[in-house]
C-alpha cells in the first residue's frame, strides 16, 4: 500500500475474513483496474466518516469506482452474508448455539439530513424529525435484521416484519422476543405469535433518573 493508512482501513485479519465474500470476479479479471482491498477501504472510509462520495481522498480509488462496486456488493447481498456468518462465529465463540432462541426488538430515531429529508417523519415521543431504524438483535447484541421507516411510524406496527425476517434468518429458532412498552397491544402480540414468537414486554420503573439497568433479558436463552 503506497499511502499512509487511515483508521478506517481493513486489518489483515478482517480482510482474511471478508475477502471471499467480496470477490465477485477473478483477481486477474481484465475489468479490474483497482485493488479490491483498496476499494473496500474506500467504502469503509465513507461509512466511518459519513462524508459525501465526491470527498473521497485522492489516494483511495476514485469515488465513482468505489460507489459502483459498493452497489454491486449491496445487490449481491454480500454484506448481509458477512453479518449473518460473523454472528454465528461470535455466538459459537461465546459457547452458544449457532442460532438464537431469543431476540430483542427495538427502534431508534435518527435526525434527518438534507438527503433524507423527503422520507423524514416527526417522532412526537423523542421530539425529533428524521428516520427510525427498527432492528432485531440476539441477546448478545448481534444484529439479526433491520429496516428503516419515517420517524412517525410506531414500533408496534413493525413487529410482523421484524418477526418474519428473524425467523427466516434463524431458521425459525427464535421463540421469544423482548421489547419495551412501545410494543404493547393485542396486534403486535398477535403478529409475533403468527411468526411463532412470544412477545415479552420489559417495563421500566415508573420513576427513573439517568441510567437504569433493566432485568437481565438474556438468561432465558438456551446455549
Amino acid at each position: 500500500m503506497n499511502r499512509k493508512p487511515y483508521p478506517s482501513d481493513v486489518t489483515d485479519d478482517e480482510w482474511a475474513f471478508v475477502a471471499s465474500y467480496l470477490t465477485l470476479m477473478r483477481e486477474d479479471a481484465p475489468q479490474r483496474e483497482y485493488d479490491l482491498r483498496e476499494v473496500f477501504n474506500g467504502v469503509r472510509w465513507i461509512v466511518r466518516t459519513a462524508s459525501p462520495w465526491r470527498l473521497m481522498p485522492h489516494d483511495l480509488p476514485p469515488w465513482t469506482v468505489v460507489y459502483q462496486q459498493s452497489q454491486r456488493w449491496i445487490a449481491a447481498g454480500v454484506f448481509e452474508e458477512i453479518v449473518h456468518d460473523l454472528r454465528v462465529l461470535l455466538r459459537l465463540a461465546k459457547g452458544h448455539s449457532e442460532q438464537p432462541s431469543a431476540a430483542i426488538f427495538d427502534g431508534r430515531t435518527i435526525q434527518s439530513t438534507p438527503e433524507s429529508g423527503e422520507r423524514a417523519g416527526y417522532d412526537g415521543h423523542k421530539h425529533k424529525k428524521g428516520s427510525k431504524i427498527h432492528m432485531a438483535v440476539d441477546t448478545l447484541g448481534n444484529l439479526l435484521t433491520l429496516h428503516v421507516t419515517p420517524a412517525n411510524e410506531q414500533e408496534r406496527a413493525q413487529v410482523q416484519q421484524l418477526a418474519e425476517k428473524v425467523q427466516v434468518i434463524t431458521n425459525h429458532s427464535v421463540e421469544v422476543a423482548f421489547v419495551d412498552q412501545g410494543y404493547t397491544g393485542d396486534q403486535p402480540e398477535q403478529d409475533a405469535k403468527d411468526a411463532g414468537i412470544r412477545l415479552i414486554v420489559v417495563k421500566l420503573p415508573k420513576a427513573k433518573k439517568g441510567f437504569v439497568l433493566l432485568p437481565r433479558r438474556w438468561v432465558v436463552e438456551r446455549s
